[in-house]
């Protein structure tokens, strides 16, 4: 059983500008685990490597306290993101991401996209394999449909599926939010405070650098973006009538939707962190998540969740194509 709230690494390393020096990324997750928190969650993707060996070097002396996750099927490849799901790869990434981590076993491990070139089957077999010579500990996979996931069970047990899932990404709702719960899942929630903008985090999009992956999303772009602003005033306001910030009042929505929902929240500040660990132990009223899945949803949120080519990568369910 994985824990109620873990904390997602990325952005430590990755897709958010620059991110911090590798002596505070240590100092942001070695405090992490002093405050509680208990899963961790990188990949091979993320910082070409170097979160992992980030993360491996925050856990020594203090492995068994944490839950470790990671992923793989996607990893820079000569500068260029490249979804490979084959078994050999997928091999060779697991032993990879162990000598990053500086374990022996890995609790669980994603296969971060599927491969449309390689059967589900075949990609869950290589890391059952991995599972039956003690690399990793259990299966989980990432942006997935339903369909896919039971194909993926008629090979392996599963896990956890990590899916995007907020207020304003509501894709798990159109069934595997459901198929989970029913089949005792776990549903790993990424980006759980809309990547920062739940959180009250973002003002300009325009001043992000140029790097920064949010660039390329359309919830940030031009009438998207200036739609979605005119939310935060009253989203504001429903935290401070909730007595939390918006960043813990989105957590505790996600946390509402299930005891097998299990949201990853990234931050590169220790002060944001403590603050999404206090969620855990929030009661806001049931009203006030209710008003809060009105005001920030699939019918008031402006554009989609990525562009046409991230689209094409994933398999999860969307609104865009339910419509």
């Amino acid at each position: 059983m994985l824990p109620r709230l873990g904390l997602g690494c990325m952005s430590l390393s990755h897709a958010y500008g620059l991110p911090p020096s590798e002596e505070a990324g240590l100092s942001m997750l070695r405090a992490a685990l002093d405050e509680g928190v208990r899963m961790l969650d990188t990949a091979t993707l993320y910082g070409a490597g170097r979160n992992e060996e980030l993360v491996g070097r925050a856990i020594v002396g203090r492995r068994d306290e944490v839950l470790l996750a990671s992923k793989g099927g996607m990893a820079l490849v000569d500068g260029v993101r490249t979804i490979d799901g084959r078994p050999e790869t997928l091999r060779a990434q697991v032993d990879a991401s162990l000598r990053r981590l500086g374990v022996e076993r890995i609790d669980l491990y994603y296969l971060h996209r599927w491969d449309r070139r390689v059967p589900i089957g075949e990609s869950v077999g290589a890391l059952a394999e991995m599972v039956a010579r003690g690399k990793i500990g259990a299966i989980g996979l990432s942006e997935v449909s339903v369909p896919r996931l039971r194909d993926a069970l008629q090979v392996a047990p599963i896990a956890a599926v990590q899916n995007e899932y907020s207020l304003w990404s509501r894709n798990p709702e159109l069934g595997m939010l459901e198929e989970t719960r029913r089949r005792g899942i776990a549903l790993v929630a990424f980006s759980p405070v809309a990547r920062g903008f739940l959180a009250d985090a973002v003002r300009d999009p325009q001043r992000w650098a140029e790097n920064d992956i949010r660039r390329n999303l359309p919830r940030f772009q031009g009438e998207n973006w200036r739609a979605n602003a005119a939310i935060l005033p009253a989203w504001r306001a429903l935290a401070v009538e909730a007595g939390c910030t918006p960043a813990q009042l989105a957590l505790a929505w996600l946390l509402s939707r299930g005891e097998h929902v299990v949201p990853i929240p990234g931050t590169t500040d220790i002060g944001h962190l403590r603050l999404n660990q206090t969620a855990l132990d929030l009661d806001v009223d049931a009203g006030i998540l209710e008003r809060a899945g009105r005001l920030v949803g699939t019918e008031t949120v402006s554009g989609p969740r990525y562009g046409a080519a991230q689209t094409a990568e994933v398999d999860a369910e969307s609104f865009e194509v339910a419509r």
